[in-house]
């Protein structure tokens, strides 16, 4: 929502630091906010450190029903210094928000979840609109990276065609020729490719979870 890209729900994402003390500092905050563990595994750096996320359903009254995932470990994203150097920090009334990266949030948003698609194309179309007029490279490099919008990929390449000539990305290659239904296979491919992995990715930790699942005690009745 904080860069454009609407998207209302009852959970909150978070990247943290995996260490002792901040691991001390997260349970402290589970208990201010009546947070019950609703899944396995259980929050431990043990866990955090091979990419599995923690989740917690808060109970507090200024926050019942509220969900927080927690994870230290994102694949397709640099280790967590990188991303706390490249973060974005926004002011919310008195309070400031440390958020991920634009360019690091939509790297972390290539999933196998459907869902997750057309977020990605909404936050980089987001960003392109609120910055159309204020073309840096370091903008140019991220839209021609990350744009799903065949049009406006189209429209960008010709705005900056020796910068699209330098990139190997096959989408920018067919929007060079103005090609549109080329540019959406690419498109299409690209997601095939990034699902595929995030699949391969997270098959020995399903696996993991399962086990996990398996073992804890269950009730008698």
């Amino acid at each position: 929502m904080l860069y454009g890209a609407a998207e209302f729900s009852r959970d909150i994402d978070l990247a943290l630091l995996a260490d002792p003390d901040n691991l001390a500092r997260l349970r402290a905050a589970m208990i201010e906010l009546d947070a019950s563990p609703i899944a396995v595994p259980p929050l431990s750096l043990e866990y955090l450190v091979r990419g599995h996320a923690a989740h917690f359903r808060c109970a507090a009254p200024w926050a019942a029903g509220i969900r927080v995932d927690l994870m230290s470990v994102l694949r397709g994203v640099g280790p967590f210094k990188e991303l706390w150097e490249r973060r974005t920090t926004l002011a919310i009334g008195a309070d400031e928000v440390d958020l991920l990266s634009l360019p690091d949030l939509v790297r972390a948003k290539k999933t196998q979840r459907d869902k997750d698609w057309p977020m990605i194309r909404r936050l980089v179309e987001a960003d392109y609109f609120a910055h159309r007029d204020d073309m840096t490279s370091a903008r140019v490099s991220f839209w021609l990276a990350e744009l799903r919008s065949p049009s406006l990929l189209v429209e960008l390449v010709a705005l900056h065609p020796s910068e699209a000539a330098l990139a190997s990305r096959p989408a920018v290659i067919a929007a060079s020729r103005s090609d549109v239904a080329a540019v959406e296979r690419e498109l299409a491919l690209e997601q095939a490719a990034e699902v595929a992995a995030d699949r391969e990715y997270w098959a020995p930790l399903k696996r993991e979870l399962e086990l996990l699942r398996r073992s804890r005690p269950r009730d008698v009745r």
